[in-house]
């Protein structure tokens, strides 16, 4: 089991960019990992956003996000990065990173350790 932790979610104006990372602690990831993110707005069911293969880097995102998003992973700080752009109210949400094994999930209950999260407000 590892731990992690979100932090970069903070408000920002609509069309801006925002980098959110995750990172593990007490312990590391592990090739057989893969790190989805989720987000969850006020009064909505959790979503997927994307998700990263720590193995290959390999990555998949929702439709909404994937000329916008992108993931990307720092072996060395054990941190996996979400950079957003041109973000949209609808972005708003608290952030999840979570962690999978082996394939690329987009469902939440595939996953099995998760963060806190990290507050994202894009005002418009």
């Amino acid at each position: 089991q590892v731990q992690l932790a979100e932090s970069g979610g903070r408000l920002v104006q609509a069309g801006g960019s925002l980098r959110l990372s995750c990172v593990a602690s007490g312990g590391t990831f592990l090739i057989r990992d893969v790190v989805g993110w989720f987000r969850q707005a006020p009064g909505k069911e959790r979503e997927y956003v994307g998700a990263i293969r720590w193995s290959d880097s390999t990555t998949h995102y929702r439709d909404s996000v994937r000329d916008r998003f992108t993931l990307s992973r720092d072996n060395a700080q054990n941190t996996v990065h979400l950079q957003m752009h041109s973000l949209k109210p609808e972005d708003t949400g608290v952030y999840y990173c979570a962690a999978a094994r082996y394939y690329i999930r987009t469902s939440s209950a595939e996953y099995d350790d998760w963060g806190q999260g990290t507050q994202v407000t894009v005002s418009s």
